[in-house]
C-alpha cells in the first residue's frame, strides 16, 4: 500500500539515524585521536566527497533502466557482471564493518552504563557486542524488525540529546571564556588544518560514518515517490549529520581530556559531557549511544541482507549464503552477515575496524563517482561532483593506508590482510569459470 510506505521524514530518519550512530557515536574518538581539535574539518571534508558520491549515485539511479544500487548501476552502464559483482562484494563487507563498529561502540556504552571495567579475564565489551549481533540476528530472523515509527522515535530522540548537548557546549563556553570551547580549541583546531596531515589522514578514517544514505538507495522500493523523495532525503541527511558532527566534534575536542579519548576513544562524547551537567549527563549520553549503536545494528544488518539477497538473484553470491526466493530477508544471510561482524569484533581493533570500513566505502563512493563522469552526457550530470567524487577517494585511500602503515602498523598488517582475502575470494568466485577452464588446459598439457 502507498501509504505504508516512506515519506520524505521518514527516509531522512533512516538516512541520520545510520550516519549519526557511526559519526558521533563510534568514529569520533578515533578521528579525534588523529586531528585533535582539528576533527570537525575531517567530518567536513568527508562530508564533502560523500555528496559528490551521492550526486552521482542520485544521478545514475534517476536515468537508468534499472533503478537500484552500486551492483545495478554497474551492471547497467558497463555490462561487466564481475565488476558489478566485486563492487557488491566490497560494499557488502563495508556493511560487516559497520555492523561490527557499532557492536563495538554499543558493547562499550554498555559497560560504562554499568561501570565495568573493558578489559579484564573476560573482554566483556567484545562479549556484549557480539551478543548484541546475536540478538538482532535472531530479531530479523523472527521478523521482529523495528517499525518506521519506531525507528523515526528514536531518531528524534537521539538527534534531540546531540543539539541539547551541542547547546550546553556552546552556552558554557560564552560563560566560561577559559574553557577554549569554540575559543582556545577552535583556534588550535585552525592551526591543526594549516599542519593539513593529520586532518587529511582523519577525514579519511571517517568515511565509514558517511554510510547511511547508501542505505535508502537499497530500500526505495518502500519510499513514496522515490526519484522525488531520494535526492531531498540524502542531501539532508548528510548536511544535517555534518551539522551535528562538527559541533559536537567541536565540543568533544575542547572538554573530553586527550588522555580518555586515547583510552576511550568511543566513548568521548559521554566522557565530555560530564563537565557540563556532571555524571547524570554521561548516562544519558550512554543510554542515547546504546540506543542508537543497537537501532544502527539492527538497521544496517536488515538492510544488508536485503542487498545481498538481490545479489543471490543475479548470481552474484554463492547459493550457501542464502535463498533468493526467500519470503523477506534470507535467514541464513542473516547468520553469514551476523558471524562475519562477530568475527570483525573478536579479533578486530575499534581503529582497524573504522578503517577497513572506510577502504571499503571509499572504494565504492569512488567508483560509483567514476562511473557518472563517464556517463556524464547520458545521464544527465555536471562533470565537477562526479571528478571531486572519485579524486577524493582515490586520494584519500593510499593516505588512509600510509597513515596505518605510519603510525599504527599492526592495524595496517590487519586491514591489509583482510582486504586482500576480500580481494581474492571475489576473483575466485567471478572468475571461477575462468580458473577452472586453465585448469583444465594445464593438465591436458601436462598428460
Amino acid at each position: 500500500m502507498a501509504d505504508q510506505k516512506l515519506g520524505l521524514f521518514g527516509a531522512l530518519s533512516i538516512a541520520v539515524g545510520g550516519m549519526i550512530g557511526g559519526g558521533v557515536f563510534a568514529v569520533l574518538g578515533v578521528v579525534a585521536q588523529t586531528a585533535g581539535s582539528a576533527a570537525w574539518a575531517a567530518f567536513v571534508g568527508a562530508c564533502l566527497v560523500s555528496l559528490c558520491a551521492a550526486y552521482s549515485s542520485l544521478k545514475l539511479n534517476a536515468h537508468g533502466d534499472n533503478q537500484g544500487g552500486s551492483v545495478a548501476q554497474f551492471q547497467e552502464y558497463l555490462g561487466n557482471q564481475t565488476l558489478a559483482g566485486m563492487v557488491g562484494w566490497t560494499l557488502l563487507f563495508g556493511y560487516v564493518g559497520a555492523i561490527a563498529m557499532y557492536a563495538y561502540a554499543f558493547g562499550s556504552f554498555t559497560l560504562a552504563i554499568v561501570d565495568v571495567p573493558k578489559q579484564g579475564v573476560i573482554p566483556w565489551h567484545r562479549a556484549i557486542a557480539i551478543a548484541a549481533i546475536a540478538g538482532f540476528v535472531g530479531l530479523n530472523v523472527l521478523g521482529a524488525r523495528a517499525t518506521g515509527t519506531s525507528e523515526k522515535v528514536l531518531v528524534v530522540a537521539k538527534v534531540a540529546v546531540l543539539t541539547v548537548f551541542g547547546g550546553l557546549g556552546v552556552w558554557y563556553a560564552l560563560t566560561n571564556p577559559g574553557s577554549g570551547v569554540a575559543g582556545t580549541d577552535l583556534e588550535l583546531g585552525l592551526s591543526q588544518i594549516r599542519q593539513v596531515s593529520p586532518v587529511v589522514m582523519a577525514t579519511a578514517i571517517s568515511f565509514v560514518s558517511f554510510q547511511g544514505w547508501q542505505l535508502l538507495i537499497y530500500d526505495q522500493d518502500s519510499i513514496r515517490n522515490p526519484l522525488e523523495t531520494l535526492p531531498k532525503a540524502i542531501y539532508l541527511s548528510i548536511l544535517i549529520t555534518i551539522l551535528i558532527d562538527g559541533v559536537i566534534a567541536v565540543v568533544v575536542t575542547s572538554l573530553a581530556e586527550p588522555t580518555v579519548i586515547t583510552t576511550h576513544p568511543e566513548r568521548a562524547l559521554a566522557y565530555a559531557v560530564e563537565p557540563l551537567v556532571g555524571h547524570i549527563g554521561f548516562l544519558v549520553v550512554a543510554v542515547a549511544a546504546v540506543f542508537s549503536t543497537g537501532s544502527a545494528i539492527n538497521g544496517t544488518l536488515f538492510s544488508s541482507a536485503h542487498f545481498a539477497k538481490g545479489m543471490l538473484s543475479d548470481d552474484l553470491l554463492p547459493d550457501r549464503v542464502g535463498r533468493a526466493g526467500a519470503d523477506g530477508a534470507p535467514d541464513r544471510t542473516l547468520l553469514v552477515l551476523g558471524a562475519l561482524a562477530s568475527l570483525f569484533v573478536a579479533y578486530g581493533s575499534l581503529d582497524g575496524i573504522t578503517s577497513f570500513g572506510s577502504l571499503a566505502f571509499m572504494a565504492v563512493f569512488g567508483a560509483m563517482s567514476y562511473l557518472a563522469f563517464r556517463n556524464r552526457d547520458a545521464v544527465d550530470a555536471s562533470a565537477v561532483p562526479p571528478a571531486l567524487g572519485a579524486l577524493g577517494c582515490v586520494t584519500f585511500a593510499p593516505l588512509l593506508l600510509y597513515h596505518l602503515w605510519s603510525d599504527e602498523r599492526h592495524v595496517f598488517y590487519v586491514v591489509l590482510a583482510v582486504s586482500v582475502v576480500v580481494a581474492v575470494l571475489e576473483l575466485l568466485y567471478f572468475e571461477r569459470d575462468e580458473l577452472a577452464d586453465g585448469v583444465e588446459k594445464l593438465e591436458d598439457d601436462l598428460h
